[in-house]
Order: C-alpha cells, then sequence, then structure tokens
C-alpha cells in the first residue's frame, strides 16, 4: 500500500513515517504542499495523509486541486485544529476522515484500517459481482462457480476494481484514466475503450453501461 503523508513538524513526520513503515507501507514523506502535490502528480498513492497547516500549498488547497483533477485517493487529514470551521473545510475539500491532534499512532493505524476496508485496499479477498462471477483482485482472476477463470492484464483488473469501489456513480474517462495511469502514461479514450470492452466481454455488457458524452456506470 502506497501512502504519501504530508507533515512539515520534523518530529511528528519522523514519528509517523517510522510507524507507518513498521506497518509494512510504502510512504513518501514530503514537508511542503507543493512537493506533495508534485509527488501525486508523479505517482499513485492508495492513500493520502495530509496536515492542513504546512507551507507552500496548505492541506486543504492541495486536496481541492487533487478532487478537481478527478484524483479520488482516500484522503486523512491531520490537524492542530481544534475548531469546528476546519472541519466542515476538510471535508468539504473532499476528505474521508479527520484526525485531531495529538494523538496515538495507533488511532491513525486503525483510521487507514477502516479506510482499507471501505476502500477495499489490498483487499484479498473475492468481491462477488452477481450470484455466478467473483473477482479476486490480488490474483486478477475473474471466476465462476463451476471453478473456471478469467486473467485480466493489471490495467483491466485496476479498473474494475475502481468501478466496485464507486457503483452506481457516473465516471467520466478522465476520472478513470486519472486515478489508475501515472501522469505521463495517461492512454487515449480509443485505449480505454478496448479496456472496457475487453472487461464486458468477460463480465457481461449489461454490467457497465456507457452513458453518452459523459462516461461510464457499473450496475452492481
Amino acid at each position: 500500500m502506497k501512502i504519501l503523508l504530508l507533515e512539515d513538524d520534523p518530529i511528528l513526520s519522523d514519528l509517523m513515517y517510522d510507524y507507518l513503515d513498521e506497518c509494512g507501507y510504502d510512504t513518501t514523506l514530503c514537508m511542503d504542499g507543493e512537493e506533495a502535490l508534485a509527488q501525486i502528480d508523479e505517482k499513485q498513492f492508495d492513500l493520502l495523509i495530509l496536515d492542513i497547516n504546512v507551507p507552500r500549498l496548505s492541506g486543504l488547497d492541495l486536496l481541492k486541486e487533487v478532487r478537481d483533477y478527478n484524483k479520488q485517493t482516500p484522503a486523512i487529514f491531520i490537524t492542530a485544529y481544534q475548531d469546528i470551521e476546519h472541519l466542515k473545510k476538510a471535508f468539504m475539500a473532499g476528505c474521508d476522515d479527520y484526525i485531531k491532534k495529538p494523538f496515538e499512532l495507533e488511532e491513525l493505524g486503525e483510521r487507514i484500517n477502516n479506510l482499507k476496508k471501505r476502500y477495499r485496499i489490498e483487499a484479498h479477498e473475492a468481491i462477488p459481482l452477481d450470484n455466478d462471477l467473483h473477482f479476486d483482485y490480488a490474483k486478477r482472476l475473474i471466476t465462476d462457480t463451476r471453478g473456471n477463470s478469467v486473467s485480466l492484464s493489471q490495467k483491466e483488473a485496476q479498473i474494475l476494481h475502481y468501478f466496485l469501489n464507486h457503483p452506481g456513480r457516473v465516471l467520466s474517462p478522465e476520472e478513470l484514466t486519472n486515478n489508475i495511469w501515472e501522469y505521463e502514461d495517461i492512454p487515449s479514450d480509443a485505449t480505454l475503450r478496448v479496456y472496457i470492452k475487453n472487461l464486458r466481454n468477460i463480465i457481461g455488457k449489461e454490467k457497465i453501461r456507457t452513458i453518452r458524452g459523459i462516461g461510464y456506470s457499473y450496475e452492481p
């Protein structure tokens, strides 16, 4: 699991980095918002942990830019602010959770685990697609009740996984590509359509609807 940690306090950032490293997470530490934004532009992360009051670009403004770019990476704010207004602003910016300093590192760990379950990050269990098909994201396999299986490419598995985390919601091609591909590897719309066609052939054409001129919607 890849985590971006934005925290400018040198002592707290070291403590958090060491804790996340001990938990087995691949963590990138940034000390200011501009540096963090550059890292998010270049790499794909599974989770963002953001302090609000950091140099150059606040955590709030950073997450707003990330969300404006259609990146829906789960995000946790950590902050010394105790007032309700900052909490409101954090959720309006698009965060998934909010922790007030000081906090125990174990609390952060539990909140990370909660988001891992909600978004099926590092999920190893097979996810039911219908009464007959199951999807194993870790193994990139679609398996039916008779034991037959089909292997997916890495991108096909990531696209299907993203659909499953946003059922019934219309996803634009930009949102799909921005959340799955690195910036320099963004594919054409034609390439994305090929991946979608391949998935439909495996799980059923009715599962992924085309919303003309807007994008795609996964129907559970």
